[in-house]
């Protein structure tokens, strides 16, 4: 039985924006169900249909949260056969559509360990939208679950095979080099890569080297170190971010902007010197 005696939190993210009343209306749905319940905006300013992106930003947040009910709403499939599920696993739940949204941040929580699908009348708004299912489907869920409702009253049981899953970028390391693709871009255009400090220990590279990193089109030298303020103003550098990934940033400017790169784009790290 997955019943807890209620989280009295819930986490929520989504690409709703700020500037519509969107996330808002989620969030009223939670507090006329469970006014008790304190909810945490993750972010609502994921790019609009960037699942990877909603995942990669969950995921990377949800260990330092409360355990919690997670909301998270990017959902290009609204109102079509994708699933709406719950996710139990052993540090907290997740509610959001089949499409790979949860499942990185479920493994950050200890894994799936049981999965439901959302067709319970019972826990959803009378009117159902085919367009806002984050308002009348998945925020009745979490708040449900939020003041203890066992997750299998929500709906019948999803095998875990059969979960979507969003492809994992593919890392390789030879002596001095370093073939990654981009997970992420932040605000500021720094570009976290896929691979990991583990990664790096692998091929050998290690600050202070020199790099020379190459994509497409663009090729640039950059030096590896700890932050920023290793490199001039202006000057490109490689670091482990805080995430524990790889990252390329301009010092006091935007890598994205700078080299021309997003995600998904290939990228190759050297050793030159």
């Amino acid at each position: 039985m997955s019943r807890r005696p209620g989280f009295g939190w819930v986490s929520f993210t989504t690409d709703y924006g700020l500037d519509d009343g969107f996330a808002a209306a989620c969030t009223g749905v939670i507090a006329r169900i469970a006014p008790g319940v304190r909810v945490i905006d993750v972010s609502h300013t994921v790019p609009p249909q960037d699942v990877r992106r909603g995942a990669t930003v969950l995921a990377q947040t949800v260990p330092y949260l409360p355990e919690a009910v997670h909301l998270a709403v990017v959902d290009p499939g609204v109102g079509t056969a994708r699933r709406g599920l719950v996710l139990v696993a052993p540090d907290g739940m997740l509610v959001g559509p089949d499409n790979g949204l949860l499942i990185p941040a479920a493994e950050a929580l200890g894994g799936v360990t049981a999965a439901y699908e959302l067709t319970d009348p019972a826990y959803r708004l009378p009117a159902l939208s085919a367009t806002f299912h984050g308002r009348d489907v998945f925020a009745p869920a979490a708040a449900h679950l939020a003041l203890g409702l066992a997750a299998e009253k929500l709906g019948p049981p999803v095998d875990r095979t059969t979960l979507h899953r969003l492809a994992t970028p593919v890392t390789t390391c030879t002596a001095g080099r370093l073939r990654t693709e981009v997970l992420a871009t932040d605000r500021f255009g720094n570009l976290q890569l896929a691979a990991r400090a583990a990664d790096l220990a692998t091929a050998g590279l290690r600050p202070p080297a020199r790099l020379t990193l190459h994509a497409a089109a663009t090729t640039v030298e950059l030096k590896l170190a700890t932050t920023f303020g290793d490199v001039p103003p202006g000057a490109v550098v490689a670091f482990v971010d805080s995430a524990g990934h790889l990252a390329v940033a301009v010092n006091g400017g935007s890598a994205a902007g700078r080299l021309a790169l997003g995600p998904g784009a290939g990228v190759e790290l050297r050793a030159t010197g």
